[in-house]
């Protein structure tokens, strides 16, 4: 089954033969992680299309694959041939994959699911579909005997971030999830999601690329909590180190039966996005337990990052921001000197710098270096066989981030290579307004992801234009480089707090033609309270030059220049003791102030 239509093909005979009608495979695992560990790609492997998220439904006769605005090109062209109809989401015309399977699918058909990587949400939205068709939902895994060569699980050595990096302990945090169980009325939960459970135990490995978490789950009961882990790879002073937290181990397998074997009365609060549908089975089966539908608290807590994880983070941005001057100077001195520079190569002098700063573990996502009209592609992937080499015109951008021992970093710079058109220069200088106005923003208290996006696109907007994606997102501590529950997204409702880290990167995409994106990280904090309420802004924590050679300085007004002006002479300060004599005169040169 060396081909994507092969796979299909089997896909379908093991259908049939099972009495099966359909099969959706989403991008996910137990843990309904975003990020998957190679062992769970198996929407990648089905349908040939490999971005990071998109949901493949087969059916006898039809199969449709189901991405967002950032993977519409790649998309596209990675399903030619295959048979697969790409659906574009939020896109006119395009069905919702429970109402396309329910017109799809024949009547009191079965349609089947691998319960160990399906959201419970999932089945409860097919379920209501397939209401009138009287279709029925089987947990059947028709993946692990047709995939070939399938990689091993993960198992990474497992160990414990510091307190003095993660500010609180293990003790303490689960005393916090206790607290807002209760306010919601529970007193038990399956922590499921990866970065949840590093984030609630102070537990870290490397079973996901880029992103420090341990296929793990932990029990919470009212006087105990279980970690569920393939114990051979967490060393026995963690274990004993995590007992004296008040935490047991137990085998990864094992969660299933410890739900069933609950003896206790119980109130259990799920979050239908987060848990499995088996394991919603294993809860929903024991006579014990009370289930209770509700947002994930730890999502919440580790959402607001404490003093300790700020000043950390603030910390890693510093040596990330060395790092993103010494390439950009190494990348101008290649360029000046007539040097053959790729794409791949940008990936590769970045990974190298970062991991010459103390506490490096690595990168926090495999960058994106994307030049001329690659940029378009929001996710594009340079590869050694077709990856574009620079030339000296136009732009190069790059997408990248770090993972450090007190912090995880995000950031992108759209860079000038040389000559530029009028209309390049007018698209860069609209994303920085975009950019600086979600910055400088001060907002009122109780204002959502969905109320601040609005800001940044206004810039854009005036002018007919838009980006497929959301303007930016939480970014988790030595965790998942995209954190919830806060995002700036217009259907974003979590409340910003104090304490919250976001990314500002909105952009500008048109295919064929070109790409432009700007990011900064920014923590939440208080600005002032008056008579009105409790006032709150952004404070950048990205501390790196924005490129402002390609700058229409007549767009821009007198508030939007003082915020980059200003923005340039904390990015000189905090990071000229970093740096040596000729690094610290290029970067004076590249935060020099702007003016009419």
């Amino acid at each position: 089954m060396k081909t994507v239509p092969e796979r299909i093909a089997a896909l379908r005979a093991a259908m049939k033969e099972a009495g099966v009608d359909g099969f959706l495979i989403p991008s996910s695992d137990p843990h309904m992680s975003e990020y998957l560990p190679d062992s769970y790609q198996a929407r990648s492997w089905f349908s040939g299309f490999n971005g990071s998220v998109g949901t493949l439904a087969v059916t006898a006769d039809a199969a449709a694959l189901w991405v967002d605005g950032r993977y519409f090109i790649q998309a596209e062209r990675q399903l030619a041939g295959s048979g697969i109809e790409l659906m574009r989401i939020a896109q006119k015309g395009t069905p919702e994959i429970p109402a396309w399977l329910a017109d799809t699918l024949p009547e009191n058909g079965v349609m089947g699911v691998d319960g160990m990587v399906t959201a419970t949400s999932t089945v409860e939205k097919l379920n209501k579909a397939f209401e009138k068709k009287h279709i029925s939902i089987r947990d059947i895994d028709f993946v692990t005997p047709l995939w070939e060569g399938r990689p091993a699980a993960p198992a990474t050595p497992a160990w414990l971030l510091d307190v003095k990096y993660a500010g609180k302990t293990a003790a303490e945090k689960l005393a916090q999830l206790r607290e807002k169980l209760q306010e919601k009325g529970a007193n038990a939960m399956l922590v499921s999601r990866l970065d949840s459970v590093a984030w609630l135990l102070n537990l870290r490995a490397d079973d996901i690329a880029c992103t420090p978490v341990a296929m793990a789950y932990c029990l919470v009961l009212p006087d105990s909590a279980t970690l569920f882990i393939n114990r051979s790879r967490l060393p026995q002073e963690a274990q004993d180190a995590l007992a004296k937290e008040g935490v047991q181990t137990a085998a990864y397998e094992d969660v299933a039966n410890a739900i069933a074997a609950i003896d206790q009365m119980v109130t259990a609060l799920y979050e239908p996005d987060g848990l499995n549908y088996t394991l919603y089975n294993a809860w929903k089966a024991n006579p014990n337990v009370t289930l209770l539908a509700g947002e994930e608290p730890v999502q919440q807590l580790k959402g607001v990052k404490n003093e300790v994880e700020i000043e950390n983070i603030k910390n890693a941005h510093v040596k990330d921001g060395v790092a993103m001057v010494r390439f950009q100077m190494a990348l101008e001195d290649k360029m000046a000197r007539g040097e053959a520079v790729t794409e791949c190569d940008v990936t590769e002098m970045l990974a190298t710098l970062r991991r010459e700063q103390p506490l490096c573990l690595g990168e926090s996502f495999d960058t994106i270096p994307a030049y001329g009209a690659n940029a378009a592609m929001m996710h594009y992937h340079a590869v050694p066989e077709t990856c574009a080499t620079l030339e000296p015109h136009g732009f190069l951008l790059v997408d990248s981030g770090g993972q450090y021992l007190d912090g995880t970093t995000d950031i992108t710079r759209t860079y000038s290579l040389g000559e530029l058109t009028d209309e390049e220069k007018t698209y860069y200088t609209w994303v920085l307004k975009c950019h600086i106005d979600i910055a400088k923003v001060i907002f009122l208290e109780g204002c959502t992801g969905g109320n601040l996006d609005i800001i940044a696109r206004s810039p854009l907007w005036q002018h007919g234009i838009d980006y497929r994606c959301g303007t930016g997102h939480g970014v988790g501590f030595v965790g998942g480089v995209h954190e919830g529950p806060q995002n700036l997204r217009t259907n974003n409702h979590a409340v910003f707090q104090p304490g919250m880290t976001i990314t500002d990167e909105p952009g500008v995409y048109e295919e064929g033609k070109i790409g432009i994106r700007i990011e900064n990280e920014l923590v939440c904090k208080e600005w002032d309270t008056t008579e009105y309420g409790r006032f709150l802004c952004f404070e950048p924590i990205t501390y790196c030059p924005i490129d402002t050679r390609p700058v229409k300085v007549e767009l821009l007004d007198d508030a939007e220049l003082t915020w980059l002006n200003n923005f340039h002479q904390t990015v000189y300060r905090t990071l000229e003791n970093s740096l040596n004599d000729r690094e610290r005169e290029w970067l004076k040169a590249a935060c020099a102030p702007l003016t009419r």
